[in-house]
């Protein structure tokens, strides 16, 4: 059984290793993101996000207020 996989970010398509099986060790769980920044992120994309990606819509939701 696979643990984790490497997949490739639905915004920038860089690829990194997705630990969803071990979310606390997902480097996306180092985003803290708030339930509006979730629903803003989540009607952009359907996919995982780097948490790179993650920081820069963090930001723009932020400056979109």
């Amino acid at each position: 059984m696979i643990k984790h996989e490497i997949i490739r970010c639905d915004r920038c398509n860089d690829s990194f290793e997705c630990k969803a099986n071990s979310y606390t060790k997902c480097q996306c769980s180092k985003v803290q993101l708030t339930i509006n920044q979730v629903q803003y992120v989540s009607e952009l994309y359907e996919g995982c996000l780097c948490a790179k990606c993650l920081l820069e819509l963090q930001k723009e939701y932020q400056e979109s207020l």
